[in-house]
């Protein structure tokens, strides 16, 4: 293999890279046409179950939206941004200054946006500490000092002939109005862009998220159906996938070729998720390396090892917060022949009735809403339930047959 030792490039993991983007060029296009806008009248909502790659296009859109002359900010939303209004002030305030910082602020400026600084901030930069000194000192609500920051930030910002300024949220679902302690940090959010939008100030929100995001938005403020653009982001066609497969193999010249039969493995046993054909590349790589360092002439893969391995790693962790009568439930549901798409409560109650202990639909709702709260299942907006994990039901159904007794294996 030369003096230089292959480096598998293959990198399962939560938001990494994968060495080759394959199959999301129509995402890409979509992004690119929002850019376009001079009044912005759609944001984005990126949105897909965990495994198919929305944080991975998220960070792809970057350097996109940078060189089409934009602004760009991003992080993580937890769940500490929900907790009071305040709060998600804070989160703006720290992220508007992050591309904020090299602007200098001018007195001139300051006065069009009907502020007068202070003359020891001026030829400063527009930094977290004036961004906050600004906030605080400005009378009204929440919704009234972050609105008017923004337009603060903008009349200092629209002088450097750039687009404007794209805050994008990861795992934006995260974020939520808290009605009995009377904090609307998700409401505020929307309030202030459509605010801001309607005066033509170019501030875009991108917000990635499971797909109970969108539902949420809407339920929170019901224009924002009109507000934001849903981009879907679903599992690889085959041919994506094979793509996926084979061109960072082919680029990197690996010493050998993955055959035709494992290349159907993986396409197969991933069903097209990204994260599952990074993993399952990476295991198959490493163990052809690893015989090869021990000597073995014609090396082979183990199907059962490398599936008990992605089992260990992905999925016990969230089976172990099901109790067993969830399990109990999981399991009919993954005999569902549907189970891999949508679901419904009477399904579920039909199936469990050829079983020792059915389940009633009032149990069944109450036992999906726990399973949601666990990260398991979600409901949309049709009534309906999938499963929040991709794959979920091959390892609950892996499961069974590693549980049944031995005689009756393979009947």
């Amino acid at each position: 293999m030369g003096d230089k030792p292959f480096q598998n490039p293959f990198t399962p993991g939560a938001g990494h890279p994968p060495p080759h983007l394959a199959g999301r060029e129509p995402d890409i296009a979509e992004f690119r046409k929002l850019l376009t806008q001079d009044v912005i009248l759609e944001n984005l909502v990126l949105t897909g179950i965990r495994g198919v790659g929305k944080t991975v296009l998220l960070d792809r859109f970057k350097p996109i939206a940078i060189r089409a002359g934009w602004r760009w900010t991003s992080t993580d939303l937890s769940e500490s941004a929900s907790i009071s209004e305040d709060n998600l002030a804070t989160r703006l305030l720290t992220d508007l200054a992050i591309v904020t910082s090299t602007i200098i602020v001018s007195r001139r400026a300051s006065v069009t946006a009907g502020f007068t600084t202070p003359t020891k901030f001026i030829n400063q930069t527009l930094s977290h500490k004036l961004l906050r000194y600004i906030y605080d000192s400005t009378p009204g609500l929440v919704a009234d000092k972050l609105k008017f920051i923004l337009e603060f930030v903008w009349q200092h910002l629209k002088a450097e002939q750039g687009k404007g300024i794209i805050l994008a949220y990861d795992e934006a679902q995260n974020l939520s109005d808290q009605a009995p302690k009377r904090e609307y940090p998700l409401s505020i959010l929307l309030d202030i862009f459509q605010s801001i939008q309607k005066k033509r100030i170019p501030f875009m929100l991108v917000l990635t998220g499971l797909p109970t995001l969108f539902p949420k938005l809407v339920e929170a403020r019901t224009f924002a159906e009109r507000m934001f653009h849903v981009l879907t982001i679903t599992k690889l066609t085959p041919e994506a996938s094979r793509d996926a497969i084979l061109t960072p193999i082919q680029k990197r010249k690996f010493p050998v070729t993955l055959t035709d039969e494992a290349v159907k493995w993986i396409i197969d046993y991933s069903d097209g998720y990204p994260y599952f054909i990074q993993f399952f590349c990476r295991e198959l790589i490493d163990s052809y390396l690893q015989q090869v360092e021990a000597g073995v002439r014609e090396p082979v893969f183990s199907e059962a090892a490398i599936l008990r391995k992605l089992d260990a790693d992905f999925f016990a962790g969230r089976w172990s917060r099901a109790t067993d009568r969830q399990r109990e439930l999981l399991r009919l549901i993954s005999l569902l022949e549907n189970c891999d798409e949508e679901f419904t409560v009477q399904e579920i109650v039909d199936a469990s009735k050829s079983t020792n202990k059915p389940f009633s639909s009032s149990h069944v709702n109450q036992m999906l809403v726990k399973l949601a709260e666990n990260g398991l299942v979600f409901k949309n907006r049709f009534g309906k339930y999938s499963f929040a994990v991709p794959l979920l039901g091959q390892f609950v159904r892996r499961q069974e047959l590693e549980n049944m007794p031995q005689e009756l294996e393979g009947v």
